[in-house]
């Protein structure tokens, strides 16, 4: 019969010391705990080793994440898991990278917290990744500590260090593109080029050309070569963007290149390879494209490695405080105008509304608090001027029933006139009032408008010309 196998706790807070260590021994371990990690280095020179580590991140002296890398330097096969409740990209990350076995969040349920342990135990990690200099987090990055965050950003510490194709999914304005931005910033990549590029925003014509590039003469304007994103982004990250929208020919050229890491250019006999990780996102079902006939099964199973889900603003009602102080303060910086704090009335008002756009929604609603609002407290007074001209947030149900009202009365004043073809002349004001208020909040951007209306650029600009053409 072996011998309990041998935990180390190293936490600076008396009572997680306590509780963990409790939980452990009932489980059947050996526990140490330790205050700091000072103790664990003079434990580990005394000859000392255990079978397994949990430190916490912050503490006094060094932090948990430099005695990672101390205990990695000097023991790489020993597991480590790392305990933090600051659960954002850059410390799962930097845990990660820095050789973490796992990342545990606090508050933690104790059963969980064993059955890490023990899934934890037999496990040796022996590669010794270099850890990162901290580096300050990016205005826009991802933040939240709702439970679908958190296990996003484990989620995004452990695929940035290897280079699988990720596909990310989730509404319109819920920040995919800050994913991939934030899974290139923690990778082996991060110096090389993170380049984007939104699918649906280029016309199916150039965006053969704008993905892999042109030799001069190629076509009708091709006065000379053009480097392609692929070619941009060599050695680094492609994020390619409403993947849904793209044409079925150029889904075949893609589906090559994620196969065979090479390519031509328009009009080119020069092979062209590339070292390129590809991270793809939608807000579309593309299961339902695939059936559909619309979009490769192939190439979905190429981009979808693995797939990263981003919830809706709707499901993290708990990180709204946080996100409009982030955008308050960096618009206040922005327009050099004071800060302003949101009042507790407000933020109610904040969590109550349906944010059909999203966190991009938010920081809109922000920025015009931050410019308009009179005084330093943003109150529920400032929000309803904010959202002048929109349904009320707090009645949502009661907006719909006016609608639906109204135009229960309009097709009756019709129907009593006799007005003909009334199915289409009422799809026809449908389609062009939605297209109208879509493309007012996008400021003219067809492709946004699309996505916000759950609809391909090429069809807005259809209803567009047609609703022209009738009017």
């Amino acid at each position: 019969m072996t011998d309990p196998a041998q935990i180390w706790v190293v936490d600076d807070d008396r009572s997680v010391r306590f509780v963990l260590a409790a939980a452990l021994s009932e489980g059947g371990y050996r526990v140490t705990a330790f205050a700091d990690s000072a103790e664990v280095l003079a434990a580990l020179a005394a000859g000392r080793m255990p079978d397994l580590l949990l430190t916490d991140v912050r503490m006094p002296g060094d932090s948990g994440l430099v005695l990672l890398e101390r205990l990695k330097a000097a023991h790489p096969q020993l597991p480590v898991i790392v305990m933090s409740a600051h659960t954002d990209v850059a410390s799962t990350a930097g845990a990660f990278r820095g050789g973490a076995q796992e990342f545990l969040s606090k508050p933690f349920d104790m059963d969980e917290a064993v059955a890490l342990v023990q899934r934890s135990l037999p496990e040796r990690n022996a590669a010794t990744r270099a850890p990162a200099a901290a580096t300050p987090e990016p205005v826009q990055a991802l933040i939240g500590q709702a439970p679908p965050m958190r296990a996003l950003f484990r989620a995004i510490g452990r695929l940035a260090q290897v280079p699988l194709s990720v596909l990310v999914t989730g509404e319109t304005g819920t920040g995919k593109e800050l994913v991939a931005r934030a899974l290139h910033r923690e990778s082996p990549r991060a110096q090389r080029p993170f380049v984007a590029l939104n699918t649906a925003a280029i016309p199916a014509e150039l965006l053969e050309s704008e993905l892999f590039g042109h030799e001069a003469g190629a076509f009708t304007g091709a006065s000379r070569r053009h480097i392609g994103r692929f070619e941009q982004a060599d050695g680094g990250t492609l994020f390619l963007d409403e993947i849904g929208d793209m044409p079925a020919a150029l889904q075949t050229r893609l589906l090559r290149v994620l196969a065979e890491g090479e390519f031509f250019r328009v009009g080119g006999r020069e092979l062209i390879r590339v070292d390129v990780r590809v991270i793809a996102a939608t807000h579309q079902p593309l299961e339902m494209l695939v059936e559909q006939g619309r979009f490769r099964a192939d190439l979905l199973h190429r981009l979808d490695v693995v797939r990263l889900h981003l919830p809706p603003l709707r499901e993290r009602r708990e990180d709204i405080a946080q996100l409009a102080a982030r955008f308050l303060a960096h618009a206040a910086r922005k327009l050099e105008l004071p800060a302003k704090t949101v009042s507790a009335a407000a933020l109610d008002r904040l969590r109550e509304h349906a944010w059909p756009g999203n966190v991009r929604e938010l920081e809109n609603v922000c920025w015009r608090l931050a410019a308009l609002a009179p005084g330093d407290t943003i109150t529920a007074a400032d929000l309803t001027l904010a959202w002048a001209g929109s349904a009320d947030p707090g009645a949502p149900q009661a907006a719909s029933a006016d609608w639906t009202r109204a135009l229960s009365d309009w097709v009756r004043q019709q129907l009593a006139a006799a007005a003909p073809e009334l199915h289409a002349q009422a799809r026809a004001l449908l389609d062009r009032t939605l297209l109208e208020v879509a493309l007012a909040q996008c400021g003219g951007h067809r492709s946004e408008a699309a996505a916000l209306l759950g609809l391909s650029r090429n069809t807005v600009t259809r209803k567009l010309g047609s609703s022209r053409k009738r009017h």
